[in-house]
């Protein structure tokens, strides 16, 4: 079984014994094609839920339980998908134009991966199969977000609103339901949702056939080839605090190829796992350029040999292989294959281009902050608390809000890393620019709760210059953004994005307030 990439301060969970795994080694590598993601195409249009004069083009997305092969000599695997894909169909649409999607759940009643009744909204009272969609990196209104508790069961679907106004960036949809997210999206529910504009067109950049969407996710699979999700050696808190898998799959295929030409091509790449983190290089040494990231466009591209991605994180990269006509290149993971490019030996015309500047993106000075909040990310392990929870500041999901910021303020949040994880936090609605990260004293914090820095300030690596929705909070360091809370008023939630740590309490509400002074 292929070891799991494993991330600093990351810990493998005591787990019950596994079942007779699928050896991925010993399978034939690079016999299946890249799968290119369908698009999602509109049903009609219909009025705007908040002006019935504006007409919206309009979407139905099942969600429902499919067969599918993630490689030729595996059986077909039982997925929970949108459409009828996994990942699901490609959103494809414009800044400023609006649409609505309706989200039917037609999932079987019972769930066929372990839920534990005792993580926050997961109650055996609760029923087994319930969903929510939430847009990742989207600017909605409260009601179309997909906050955690609004959930619904099999038979009922809900419509959202998504606006679009926003600048173009690669986002992404996915469950986001109480106390069994983590098992949603393990079963497939993902999928890719990019917003363009007329200036991003007019950059040239590779388009068409060469743009090619990427979803990247690991599973642990049986030797019969179905998901398996792991459980901790307690039957009744099966909750693990970290899952990876043993294969690592691309646009829903174990081990894929891709046929390209010998020119430029741009990848928008989704790290959709519940827990791994990803270091990505090409095989064969080269150098590629990113050009974005969470959040649309970087100010300029980025030379580099690897991309790493927390989940939920994006990139956005061109590769160049005009100089590598009939080359096979392989793009790999820390050891592991994941992708292998097969270029063709006829040369091509290319026409794209690779402007050295991209779309500006202005700092936000800290000055421009009314206030600065210190949030703790705490770990309690299972000698004090059964099982390992993980907490935002050292509050619960159901505890009184506490972070309640002016609509169209500007703030500071410091996330105080005190745990051995590296954690990616995501902000609903909101997008942000990081500032620093700088060590500390951790012990010292946890004995008297004060900072005490060890080192100086390090800034946002170039690849994070641009706009974020998500950052890592790295072990031991304070990570601070600077966010300006524009859109609406509401409520909304900030979270870890590794799915076993939100669903076990490292998430939290928080509520944008319109009309007064934050709090």
């Amino acid at each position: 079984m292929m070891p799991a990439l494993m991330v600093p301060g990351h810990q493998m969970p005591k787990m019950a014994p596994l079942p007779s795994m699928l050896d991925p080694n010993t399978l034939a590598a690079f016999v299946d094609p890249l799968p290119l993601l369908p698009v999602a195409k509109s049903a009609g249009i219909r009025p705007a839920p908040d002006d019935a004069r504006v007409r919206l083009p309009y979407y139905r997305m099942p969600i429902r339980e499919i067969h599918s092969k993630i490689h030729r000599d595996v059986s077909p695997t039982r997925f929970w998908s949108y459409g009828s894909s996994v990942p699901g169909p490609v959103f494809e649409t414009r800044s400023g134009e609006g649409l609505l999607v309706d989200w039917p759940n037609e999932l079987p009643r019972e769930h066929f991966l372990p839920i534990d009744h005792n993580l926050m909204g997961a109650e055996a009272h609760q029923p087994a199969v319930r969903t929510v969609v939430h847009l990742h990196g989207a600017k909605t209104a409260p009601e179309s977000d997909g906050y955690p508790d609004d959930w619904y069961v099999s038979g009922k679907s809900r419509l959202y609103h998504y606006p679009n106004q926003q600048e173009p960036a690669l986002l992404w949809y996915h469950d986001h339901a109480m106390g069994i997210n983590r098992l949603n999206i393990y079963a497939g529910m993902v999928g890719l949702f990019i917003i363009r504009d007329k200036f991003e067109d007019g950059l040239n950049l590779p388009n068409g056939k060469y743009e090619i969407p990427l979803v990247i996710f690991d599973r642990l699979l049986t030797a019969d080839g179905q998901l398996y999700y792991p459980v901790s050696n307690q039957p009744e808190a099966p909750w693990v605090p970290e899952v990876f898998g043993n294969a690592v799959l691309v646009n829903g295929k174990l081990f894929p190829y891709l046929d390209v030409e010998p020119r430029k091509y741009r990848f928008r790449l989704l790290n959709g796992s519940n827990g791994r983190f990803y270091t990505l290089l090409l095989g064969n040494g080269q150098t590629f350029f990113q050009i974005g990231s969470d959040q649309g466009l970087l100010p300029a591209p980025v030379e580099s040999k690897s991309v790493f991605l927390a989940p939920g994180e994006r990139s956005d990269f061109i590769v160049d292989f005009a100089e590598h006509r009939g080359e096979q290149i392989v793009l790999r993971n820390e050891g592991f294959n994941v992708l292998q490019f097969r270029v063709a030996r006829a040369a091509s015309n290319d026409t794209s281009s690779l402007p050295k500047a991209l779309r500006p993106v202005p700092r936000m000075p800290a000055s421009t902050a009314i206030r600065t909040r210190n949030l703790a990310l705490e770990e309690f392990d299972s000698i004090l608390d059964e099982p390992i929870t993980h907490l935002l500041n050292g509050a619960r999901w159901h505890d009184p809000i506490t972070e309640n910021p002016l609509l169209d303020s500007t703030e500071i949040w410091s996330f105080i890393n005190v745990t051995d994880d590296s954690h990616p936090i995501h902000l609903h609605l909101v997008r942000f620019q990081i500032l620093d990260r700088r060590p500390f004293d951790v012990t010292e914090y946890l004995i008297k709760k004060q900072i005490r820095y060890v080192a100086e300030a390090v800034p946002p690596d170039p690849v994070e210059a641009g706009w974020k929705d998500t950052v890592r909070a790295t072990p031991g360091a304070v990570t601070r953004i600077i966010v300006r809370f524009e859109g609406y008023a509401g409520r909304y939630v900030w979270h870890c994005h590794i799915l076993e740590h939100e669903d076990n309490e490292m998430m939290r509400p928080y509520e944008v307030i319109a009309g007064k002074s934050g709090v």
